[in-house]
């Protein structure tokens, strides 16, 4: 692929990124000049100065007379191109094989600059190859699924563990490790390295290491639910918890008492965090690992599993000049993901936004983000009394705790700020309750409250087996029980995906949320007034249109997005 034009940047290439980024063709050439200077390609130079990544390529797409594509649903790897690319290629470079058309292989690349890989990459593969641009994030979401069954490396590390790694093991590492860079790795640090790199593959979000009587079992969380991966051997958990700790920067002497640490990990150019927790138990030290990819797109309110209804209704309140609102549910419900979505909505450089997290999950462009750090005595109050001194017209605070942090979120609101927050209740009408039995009075609650949103996630079926069919007695007994009746469905048919390779035999890959909206009417600011109870709120919210949590996710059932049994694991306790 000749990249001749994107090197010299010509006129008609800054004129179709003016187009398509809406950046000023002055800054352009400031970010031109860099990329020659510094050897740096222009597009990546780009993309790190926080221009949209498919507006970007786009430009380039239009100036190199390349394709540009951004949806890769239903996209199937060639196995010769599996077979025949390293994933630690493939993924450092952004580079992927969609189909092959005609005998011409069709190659996704993000990095439209990078021609020696891309020549690297022809020398590989036999026969003729088109390049398209595709943005990095759906690359690297087809080669996770493509390379999903290879070798990950960690058969090969569990048979190089030799006992004298043990002794040897505490060497300080680098501030941030690359886990393609593990050729030359001590076994134990190439084992870790490789459970990591498989799990981020797999798009886990936890990684638990879980000791027995005669082994280290390593589980992956995948989708919500925890799966069992490799067998680490017994005579190793030493070591493999040690080098964990020594990621951690936590006490490797120390192994009585639980720790807590934290890692940045790189994966080719992208970094991931990692929050470590580390207790002791009966069989040895049981380590987890939270995994938090900071190159993952935040996403937008058309792509969180709102439907038109409740999008029209998210959107009109987060536009509100003041208030608070609340998003409730149980850890990993995906609550910060929808704040996120809300605050890039809203975010239109109008608009001071400041946010206090713990920890900052992804990085938005435009708004200021602030880390608690209780040691250094910035928790969710004092974070939040400081931003009112820093002018703000929209805040959002991780989780409501306690009264002190709820006293001045009310204070906020009152004064004309809009708050976003989380509280950690069941449904939408307990929260109001929640909020009062904090210690709050009812009439700061009634009068500063917007609106709260109760949600959960539920596994999507799998679309490589999904199919439909006519549903068995049995199966039309189940959605009668559960308020459904076949009719509902489109042609009479449901949908179900009865497993395969892509999906771990589950029937299920990636997720979608389901969600209980309930915006504060009169009619319930009155009874909030008057400590009604929570029973009695929900009564009256679905009688004045409240689509519950399970009957947003039957919705989603007979739309053929989840199933019957998924909406009700998540919604046991939502009975209405």
């Amino acid at each position: 692929m000749s990249a001749e034009g994107g090197i010299m940047a010509p006129e008609g290439l800054l004129d179709a990124l003016v187009r398509e980024t809406g950046a000023e063709k002055p800054e352009l050439k400031k970010l031109r000049d860099q990329a020659q200077a510094s050897g740096q390609t222009f597009d990546r130079i780009l993309i790190s100065r926080g221009l949209d990544e498919d507006g970007v390529l786009k430009a380039f797409a239009s100036d190199l007379g390349l394709e540009f594509r951004s949806e890769m649903e239903g996209v199937r790897v060639p196995s010769e191109f599996t077979d025949r690319i390293p994933m630690a290629f493939a993924r450092a470079h952004d580079m992927v094989a969609l189909a092959k058309v005609d005998n011409v292989l069709e190659i996704a690349c993000s990095h439209p600059l990078d021609v020696h890989p891309q020549d690297d990459l022809e020398s590989m593969l036999p026969g003729e190859i088109r390049f398209l641009l595709v943005p990095r994030h759906e690359v690297a979401e087809i080669l996770n699924r493509a390379y999903r069954h290879k070798a990950d490396g960690v058969d090969e590390a569990l048979e190089d563990l030799e006992d004298a790694d043990i002794a040897g093991l505490a060497a300080q590492i680098e501030e941030s490790e690359d886990l393609l860079d593990s050729a030359n790795k001590a076994p134990i640090i190439k084992l870790v390295n490789s459970v990591l790199f498989q799990s981020l593959k797999l798009r886990a979000s936890d990684v638990h290491f879980q000791p027995y009587t005669d082994r280290l079992q390593v589980r992956f969380r995948i989708d919500g639910l925890l799966y069992d991966m490799e067998s680490i051997p017994k005579n190793a958990q030493d070591a493999v918890v040690s080098r964990i700790k020594v990621m951690g920067k936590m006490d490797i002497a120390e192994r009585r008492l639980p720790q807590d640490g934290r890692a940045s990990i790189r994966v080719g150019d992208g970094e991931v965090d990692v929050r470590i927790s580390i207790v002791p138990t009966s069989f040895g030290e049981r380590a987890v690992l939270r995994l938090l990819d900071k190159t993952a797109r935040a996403f937008s309110l058309d792509q969180i599993g709102l439907d038109a209804q409740n999008q029209e209704i998210l959107r009109s309140y987060i536009s509100y000049p003041h208030g608070i609102i609340l998003v409730t549910g149980p850890t990993g419900s995906g609550k910060t993901t929808t704040l996120y979505a809300s605050l890039t909505e809203i975010s239109t450089g109008e608009k001071n936004i400041l946010t206090i997290e713990d920890p900052v999950e992804y990085q938005l462009d435009g708004i200021s983000q602030v880390q608690v750090n209780t040691k250094k005595g910035l928790t969710f109050s004092s974070g939040l009394r400081s931003f009112l001194r820093q002018d703000p017209d929209v805040m959002m605070v991780g989780e409501i705790r306690d009264l002190e942090t709820a006293e001045i979120a009310i204070r906020a609101a009152i004064t004309g700020h809009l708050v976003f927050s989380t509280v950690h209740t069941n449904d939408a009408p307990s929260t109001i309750t929640r909020l009062v039995d904090l210690g709050l009075e009812p009439y700061l609650v009634s009068s500063s409250l917007v609106m709260v949103m109760a949600q959960r996630l539920v596994r999507t079926l799998c679309a490589s087996c999904k199919t439909k069919r006519s549903p068995t007695e049995e199966e039309i007994a189940t959605l009668q029980s559960i308020g459904l009746d076949a009719e509902k469905f489109p042609d009479g048919q449901i949908a179900v995906s009865p497993g395969c390779d892509d999906c771990f035999q589950s029937g299920y890959q990636g997720r979608t949320a389901i969600y209980e909206l309930l915006p504060m009417t009169e009619e319930i600011r009155q009874m909030v007034m008057e400590r009604v109870p929570a029973s009695l709120l929900k009564k009256a919210a679905v009688e004045g249109g409240m689509r519950t949590l399970r009957s947003d996710g039957l919705a989603k059932v007979a739309s053929g997005e989840t199933s019957a049994e998924e909406v009700m694991r998540v919604t046991q306790l939502d009975v209405s």
